[in-house]
């Protein structure tokens, strides 16, 4: 009875409400004091931090955002401003925080390691600058940390392996920096892991089996480092994948015959620039949400059985610099399932060893079609006449085959035409004068 009677006084007395108002004061303080630290390492030539000063209420500075509560910082948004300098480490001090966007500036230096004290913080964004050093393994102790993006930098050295700590982490993004060694297997006990880029990077050796327990994974781009070795089949288990870029690498062996049914999801695949091989599995038509389908500039070989009927979305296919194809009849019955290719804008098959008749399907194409490659093939037949339907076409090939006939004179329709190569044919007649229509070749 006597604790609560104590109390009571001091609700009387007014001084409880003083200690809190005390300690709200004292954290405002530090913030502030942080945020000036920050304000004197920046060049500002926009002067968006010229209302961080005594007139202005700490939480009304541009870029500042305070929790409701304490009137402490909870997001320092200073993205796309032009700011140049070195981040303070006293942005360590702002132990409220749970947002960092620099995004788009030109910061240089090293990513601090004080930010590992930010307890709080979910997301840290610091893409497009110019920061270089090492990734802090300190960032490990940030557990509530769901987003890091540090792309298009300059960081060096290897990915540390203290970030298998992030339990939380839903986005890593670290691509286009400098970064070296081998794809760390603790990414694979980040069960909440939805997207990991790490393209354009110096990252070698194979990738670890163990990728495929991420079942929540849905973009990852592993494009433009070194990895070599066969790409591990528990990835192309992810139902849940949509995007997978793999292009640039030295991978090599082939794909899984169930690789269509297992990756329902899928909109981008990019395995271009690869030593792969084999076939292009017949399961793949099942696989009806495609955007981007890149295998070029590898060794596949065999009859393309893929239909792309479903495909309605398909904007990109190449297939270019492969060995497909028999040189014969059939080669380029696929071509007819993608009339239903509505948004289709490229469409190339160049390099390989295709064969059999020019199909007049290829006039029935979308006419969004901007680029239509078929050179250094064997493919034979005519030029259609209706090629000209295909009114947006920018760029046309059909060199060194083995075509026939003469160049239709309907040809001077296709009024966007920049480019055409013809070269390399058994064409006759002359070369028609409604080319002189085409105002834009180049």
């Amino acid at each position: 009875m006597s604790i609560l009677l104590w109390f009571a006084s001091l609700l009387l007395l007014g001084w409880f409400p003083a200690l809190v108002t005390g300690t709200k004061s004292k954290g405002h303080g530090s913030d502030r004091k942080a945020l000036l630290a920050i304000k004197s390492q920046i060049n500002d030539p926009l002067e968006v931090t010229s209302s961080w000063n005594n007139s202005v209420a700490m939480c009304q500075w541009q870029g500042i955002t305070c929790g409701r509560r304490h009137q402490r910082i909870t997001k320092l948004d200073l993205s796309q401003l032009r700011l140049r300098g070195t981040l303070s480490p006293h942005v360590g001090n702002l132990s409220f925080l749970r947002f960092i966007n620099l995004e788009d500036n030109n910061f240089h230096g090293v990513i601090p390691p004080e930010i590992g004290r930010l307890a709080r913080l979910e997301s840290l964004i610091l893409r497009n600058n110019s920061f270089g050093g090492t990734i802090p393994d300190n960032l490990s102790h940030c557990s509530n940390l769901v987003q890091f993006t540090a792309s298009q930098n300059n960081l060096v050295g290897s990915i540390p392996t203290e970030l298998g700590n992030l339990l939380k982490l839903e986005v890593l993004n670290i691509s286009r920096n400098n970064l070296t060694g081998q794809l760390p297997t603790f990414l694979s006990n980040i069960s909440t892991l939805e997207a990991i880029y790490l393209t354009s990077n110096n990252l070698h050796g194979r990738l670890p089996e163990a990728l495929g327990l991420l079942k929540r994974l849905v973009f990852l781009g592993l494009s433009s480092n070194n990895f070599s070795g066969f790409i591990p089949p528990s990835l192309f288990n992810i139902s849940s994948l949509e995007v997978l870029g793999l292009g640039i690498n030295q991978f090599s062996g082939s794909l899984p015959i169930t690789i269509g049914s297992n990756l329902p999801n899928i909109r981008d695949f990019v395995i271009a620039d690869n030593n792969l091989s084999g076939t292009l599995p017949e399961s793949l038509s099942n696989a009806s949400k495609w955007d981007h389908f890149e295998v070029s500039s590898n060794h596949f070989s065999g009859k393309v059985s893929i239909n792309f009927q479903n495909a309605k979305s398909l904007s990109r296919l190449n297939l270019e610099k492969n060995n497909l194809g028999s040189g014969g009849a059939g080669d380029l019955d696929f071509i007819a399932t993608l009339t239903n290719c509505s948004r289709l804008r490229m469409l190339s098959i160049a390099g390989n060893q295709f064969g059999g008749l020019l199909p007049n399907s290829i006039t029935n194409l979308s006419t969004t079609l901007t680029r239509l490659h078929l050179g250094l093939n064997r493919i034979t037949g005519t030029i259609p006449s209706a090629i000209t339907h295909l009114v947006n076409l920018v760029a046309l090939s059909f060199e060194y085959n083995q075509l026939t006939g003469t160049i239709p004179d309907s040809i001077g329709k296709l009024k966007n035409l920049q480019a055409i190569a013809l070269p390399g044919n058994a064409l006759t007649g002359r070369i028609p004068t409604s080319i002189g229509n085409l105002s834009k070749l180049l």
